[in-house]
């Protein structure tokens, strides 16, 4: 006789190592990311079996785009916070690379075009010509992309976790330009950072929101391997700027005492 087909709030057919048959990532069942005693406080947490059950790749977007901050675990009994659940419950779906994307930089035009006045600028752009469909083109430009900060940082966790070296480094360093302020939850209150500390935190640290991120090979490393081209900074022209300003008034100092 057949197994019925159906769902499991408890989640139990994901944690259990023995019967697991969905998608891997590095070899292995995605649940164990995430420590056991995350794994187990998430699993038991009100936010998951109220909100995260059923949820597939376009629902769970909805429920991302309600978070108000970022976090781990809070409290003395490390309650798990509803970004740390919705991070799990991707890894139960694993969604495609471009769902990722697409979260990572979705934008809502139309608050967008009433918020900041874009379509003017848009105008403005397409009679500038190439310039402005280079501009277009830039989908993290200045961090203007993505409507929904927490949506952003849920997918750069869960890509952090998820996919290779080079593409974590590829698809997350543009989003250094982004400079929005966002809040974090932490053990006893919030604390408020940004978008871009958060990406960097991701590419440089060893553990964040209560989760041992797996070791990320350095950036130079990758690059003695010919697997990534060297970083280009977006203040690298400033930078020349004020070295050739430095240059040139050393000169006018070395003139002037001879």
């Amino acid at each position: 006789m057949s197994k019925p087909a159906y769902d499991r709030a408890d989640a139990s057919a994901l944690l259990d190592d023995r019967g697991y048959s969905g998608l891997l990532i590095r070899g292995q069942n995605p649940a164990l990311l995430f420590e056991k005693g995350v794994r187990e406080r998430i699993t038991e947490s009100y936010y998951w079996k109220e909100q995260c059950f059923g949820l597939n790749a376009a629902t769970l977007c909805d429920r991302a785009v309600e978070l108000k901050f970022i976090g781990g675990t809070s409290g003395i009994t490390g309650r798990p916070t509803p970004f740390l659940c919705l991070a799990f419950k991707m890894l139960q779906l694993v969604p495609e690379k471009r769902i990722v994307l697409e979260m990572l930089n979705f934008r809502d035009d139309e608050e967008e075009d009433d918020k900041d006045g874009v379509k003017a600028e848009e105008v403005k752009n397409e009679e500038d010509g190439e310039n402005g469909e280079e501009k277009k083109r830039d989908l993290n430009a200045e961090g203007k992309l993505g409507t929904f900060k927490y949506l952003r940082c849920l997918a750069a966790f869960y890509i952090r976790l998820a996919w290779e070296p080079v593409e974590i480094y590829t698809t997350l360093e543009p989003l250094l330009t982004d400079y929005r302020k966002i809040k974090r939850r932490l053990k006893e209150n919030f604390s408020l950072t940004y978008v871009d500390q958060f990406i960097d935190d991701l590419l440089t640290k060893d553990r964040i929101c209560a989760t041992s991120l797996w070791k990320l090979p350095s950036r130079a490393n990758l690059e003695d391997l010919d697997m990534l081209e060297p970083r280009e900074s977006p203040l690298g022209d400033e930078v020349d700027m004020l070295d050739e300003e430095d240059e040139r008034a050393r000169e006018r100092e070395g003139s002037k005492s001879q």
